[in-house]
């Protein structure tokens, strides 16, 4: 794929990387982002070569947020000249512009939920706004000796719940860490983010990768099917009315592994003790 603010890589082994690659605006998110985030995630619900995904940031940070100096086009009736096929300018009503935008960057937080690969996101520097939301939106977070996780809207007049924070941050940390982050929009650093369970690991910024990779590689030990059926299993029971209900869902996600045949490959490793070797799909 031929993207301009992102990359993805694909490795032989499955392991995906996704890019945020704006490195001189600290990765922050600009509609042409927007859409080449949408068209990877859409590319990888489909994609069975692709089992695990590390979502990183170019350069000094992760992501600042939020271009606000583009987002001022959300302002003005006019499209400007170069923006004449983003298709939620071309409203006459700027609320309306401001509306159908920001369904359209949430519905990326959406995605990242709904792929079935597990994402691991590393991070850097500023983790602000969507940039938090990217990384709350992944499977683990593993971060730098400078990371900073600020919740932006909240700094700059807007509502503090934004791009599914309100929603990932208290099941990450509990409901009364998450409200005094969101309503105050503090950093949370490095210390902190390991200690209230926000992140898995703490390493130098030059680990970042490697540490990324070898957990990335562990997950690849795994049955195929077994790990994206957890997936969608942790995904459902984020909201699941009662346990019975998830049980069931368990269960089914239990036989259904049972009767592939991974659970062989498993199984003949286990005892053997040796790698499982799986079929990419």
């Amino acid at each position: 794929m031929d993207f301009k603010t992102i990359k993805f890589e694909l490795r032989d082994n499955g392991i995906g990387i996704i890019s945020l690659n704006r490195p001189e605006k600290l990765n922050a998110i600009n509609f042409k982002m927007e859409e080449e985030l949408h068209s990877v995630l859409d590319s990888l619900i489909a994609n069975l070569d692709c089992r695990v995904v590390i979502f990183r940031g170019e350069g000094r940070a992760f992501c600042a947020g939020t271009d606000l100096q583009e987002g001022s086009i959300l302002n003005v009736k006019k499209v400007p000249e170069g923006y004449e096929n983003i298709y939620f300018l071309d409203v006459s009503e700027t609320l309306k512009k401001k509306i159908y935008h920001q369904w359209h960057i949430s519905q990326i937080f959406v995605k990242m939920r709904k792929i079935s690969q597990p994402i691991i996101a590393i991070v850097q520097g500023a983790a602000a706004g969507g940039g938090f939301g990217f990384a709350m939106a992944s499977d683990f977070r593993i971060v730098a000796d400078d990371v900073k996780f600020i919740n932006a809207s909240i700094n700059i007049g807007l509502t503090g719940a934004d791009v599914g924070g309100s929603y990932f941050l208290p099941r990450l940390i509990g409901l009364s860490r998450a409200a005094e982050i969101l309503y105050t929009g503090r950093e949370v650093n490095a210390d902190e983010a390991i200690e209230i369970g926000l992140a898995i690991k703490k390493v130098s910024k030059e680990q970042l990768l490697n540490t990324a990779l070898n957990l990335a590689e562990n997950l690849l030990k795994k049955s195929p099917l077994g790990l994206r059926l957890t997936k969608q299993a942790i995904n459902l029971s984020m909201d699941a009315p009662s346990l019975e209900t998830i049980l069931q869902l368990e269960n089914n996600g239990i036989v259904l592994s049972f009767s592939s045949k991974d659970v062989n490959e498993a199984s003949t490793a286990f005892f053997q003790k040796k790698e499982p070797k799986y079929p990419l799909k």
